[in-house]
């Protein structure tokens, strides 16, 4: 990699079309979670003009009716601030489309006699981290969020009223000598009440870009992008359908690092396109916390039904300060790596899902109740003496 260039990534609020999938999608795992910490949960949502469509297998209590689907479906809605003509919690027809989990899938997944849980489907899964924020996430993806997330709690709270849940982020970043220095540019668009004109939204939105933002980063004004196209009224699922899944790119690392491919809202941890990512996030960030790396990236890859992983990669981009392998060794003693491992080091089956939903799901404070518990750094003690 070049020492200089300029790196750039996107995140999008919760109130965008395919936010609002997840985030739906993602209320809905948590609903079976928490009546039964064993449900298995594929969900899927589309959302368009005043109508969510779920779709998916479950595997759960009898006690969640369509009924009871709709209701998360609604209260996610009214939560993220939807109560607009074209789209609204109350309002908008809400269609069930779940039926149960294929046996055929259970047989090769479910532990029985002699063997152990298998993984939820085959893939590959990647955990990144960098000593570039306090959080060890890749600065791009890092204030792209952190722009969004402060507009956010302002509408919220009643701050600025006149923001509309829709809203998406860019940030380019300048490295000089491979560390992080400012910013090039910065887009930001937001949904916002008729009433304001462009340069209005301007001036709302640039205290929260500045606040985000390290001192003295701030890009040059004539690269401080406010709603391009001068106007943003109409927003959320009305102005663009929405899907559960496609946005892991911000779900993740903003492009920094590689991605397996699968998305993470809407299934349970039994599936590894969700846990196998964690797990290696967490050990990822485990390693550059530990000052063994400045940028770590690990790889793992499963098959449907087969327990442990089939390979375990580790990438130390030329920072690490012990042998490769050596540390994959010892990483994979540290955390068993089979789902049923995954899941019980990282307490996954509870009903943590929702808040992750939007602004990402990396470079989060782990939580009391055990969210974000991917994020702990509890690993450090050991790894330092790898080192030594």
């Amino acid at each position: 990699m070049s020492s200089s260039y300029i790196f750039t990534s996107e995140s999008v609020s919760e109130g965008h079309p395919d936010k609002v999938c997840d985030r739906i999608s993602d209320s809905i795992v948590d609903l079976y979670l928490k009546a039964d910490p064993y449900s298995r949960v594929a969900v899927e949502t589309l959302a368009t003009t005043n109508t969510v469509v779920l779709a998916g297998e479950v595997r759960g209590p009898d006690s969640i009716s369509p009924k009871a689907l709709e209701e998360v479906a609604r209260q996610a809605v009214k939560d993220i601030g939807y109560a607009q003509d074209g789209f609204h919690w109350q309002n908008m027809k809400v269609q069930v489309l779940v039926h149960s989990q294929s046996p055929d899938i259970a047989v090769g997944v479910d532990a029985k006699g002699n063997k152990d849980e298998g993984a939820g489907d085959q893939g590959i899964m990647f955990g990144y981290a960098c000593d570039e924020t306090p959080v060890l996430m890749p600065a791009p993806i890092f204030y792209a969020h952190k722009i969004l997330r402060l507009m956010a709690e302002a509408r919220h709270s009643g701050e600025q009223p006149l923001l509309g849940p829709d809203a998406k982020s860019q940030v380019s970043v300048v490295y000089e000598n491979g560390k992080p220095v400012r910013c090039s540019s910065v887009v930001v668009s937001t949904q916002h009440d008729a009433r304001l004109d462009q340069a209005g939204v301007r001036e709302i939105v640039r205290p929260y870009v500045l606040k985000a933002l390290p001192e003295g980063w701030m890009c040059p004004e004539e690269e401080f992008y406010v709603n391009p196209t001068g106007r943003f009224v109409i927003g959320g699922p009305d102005g663009d359908a929405g899907l559960t899944g496609r946005k892991i790119i911000v779900d993740t690392y903003g492009g920094a690092a590689p991605h397996g491919g699968g998305a993470f809202s809407g299934k349970d941890p039994t599936k590894v396109d969700r846990s196998a990512a964690y797990v290696t996030r967490y050990l990822a960030k485990n390693v550059v916390a530990a000052g063994l790396a400045s940028r770590c990236t690990i790889q793992v890859s499963y098959a449907i039904g087969v327990s442990h992983p089939l390979s375990v990669y580790v990438n130390t981009h030329g920072t690490g300060k012990v042998d490769e392998q050596k540390l994959s060794q010892r990483l994979q003693e540290l955390v068993n790596l089979s789902p049923r491992g995954i899941r019980e080091h990282l307490q996954l089956n509870r009903p943590i899902y929702a808040r992750t939903a939007a602004y990402g799901h990396f470079g989060r404070d782990p939580e009391p109740d055990g969210g974000f518990s991917w994020e702990k750094t509890d690993l450090v003690p050991e790894l330092k003496k790898l080192a030594a």
